[in-house]
């Protein structure tokens, strides 16, 4: 060191304030510090193979799966919860913000050990009376996936295409989906739910199960009975309905290489008129005198075929839902309604 060089000495901290530890945290640390996102639950694939099961599968843009999904976990731990309160389920509903201090506050380590619920709880109180939003810690991934497993019992499934999410509940959970879906639109025509800005929207899945006759036909005939059973629903007759099958981009050619004793049914139900026919031939076992209305329907069956990685022997996955007419738009064709009206483009 020359001689005469200045030397800045370390600037002592002001009275009251607190120190604060500098982590060095790699880009996707740091991301996921921000985003709380969920990890893929790898056993899905062979779950749905299994068992039905119900959920969401949410529309987004293409590289924004990240910002969609955080945004989906903050509109549906609110609604998933509110729902299971009402079921008589002991569940708290959180601010999104007061949610993320405490997702902080609960990875924060004393002494090597994890702050309990009811410190974490205790010290996201003391951070509110105080006004202090912010809290330098790290993030522990178990901790925010067991949280994200407790407050929505969602998992999040790893699909082939891009700008699409899929969240299911575990096998027995009795979650309406569309009553969750009805809620959201509810909250967004009334103005007390911000239009979202990722997820464009959100289908309601009522049972998956395996892409074959006999599974289909099972599904549809006990869906269309609980929709008729249902009270709310009133309908005149005839009873009008429409079938919607929409393959997201998974083509007969693709699955040649598939081709198996059992696989070549699946071949035949990625035909449209053959799934349409399967649909309306357990509609019409349920209701004789039903006709189909694809312009003004009472209400709707949307079978969705889900591309989940990592599923076996060629097998496919289909979601199914029953909706009312109020949960569909019939133009340009069919399907669930969009969260937030598309903007008409300028001309020029």
């Amino acid at each position: 060191m020359a001689e005469g060089e200045d030397v800045e000495a370390p600037q002592p901290l002001a009275s009251g304030q607190e120190e604060t530890e500098t982590i060095n945290l790699t880009p996707w640390e740091q991301h996921s510090a921000v985003i709380n996102l969920p990890r893929f639950d790898y056993n899905a694939p062979s779950l749905l193979l299994e068992h039905f099961h119900s959920g969401f599968l949410i529309t987004c843009p293409i590289k924004r799966e990240k910002s969609a999904t955080k945004e989906a976990m903050c509109v549906l731990q609110k609604y998933v919860a509110s729902l299971s309160s009402k079921n008589g389920e002991t569940v708290e509903i959180v601010d999104a913000d007061v949610a993320v201090k405490r997702r902080k506050i609960s990875s924060e380590e004393k002494g090597g050990k994890c702050l309990s619920s009811a410190e974490c709880k205790k010290a996201t109180n003391n951070l509110e009376d105080s006004g202090e939003t912010s809290i330098p810690t790290t993030l522990s991934s178990a901790r925010t996936e067991a949280d994200m497993e407790k407050i929505l019992s969602l998992s999040l499934v790893k699909l082939t295409r891009s700008g699409l999410l899929l969240f299911i509940f575990p096998k027995g959970n009795s979650s309406d989906a569309v009553d969750i879906v009805s809620n959201i639109f509810h909250s967004l025509d009334s103005g007390s739910l911000k239009p979202p800005q990722w997820c464009h929207r959100i289908f309601p899945i009522q049972a998956t199960c395996v892409l074959n006759e006999k599974d289909l036909r099972r599904v549809v005939l006990k869906l269309v009975q609980q929709f008729l059973d249902d009270k709310q629903n009133k309908l005149e007759k005839p009873i009008k309905f429409a079938v919607g099958y929409n393959r997201r981009g998974i083509e007969e050619t693709e699955m040649k290489s598939q081709r198996t004793a059992e696989g070549s049914n699946l071949i035949d139900l990625l035909d449209r008129n053959k799934c349409f026919s399967v649909v309306a031939g357990a509609v019409k076992d349920v209701v004789a005198d039903s006709v189909v209305d694809l312009k003004s329907p009472q209400f709707a069956i949307l079978v969705e075929l889900l591309p989940v990685s990592g599923l076996s022997n060629g097998s496919l996955v289909v979601a199914v839902s029953v909706l009312p007419n109020n949960l569909v738009s019939t133009k340009p064709r069919l399907c669930i309604k969009a969260l937030v009206s598309e903007p008409r483009t300028k001309k020029g």
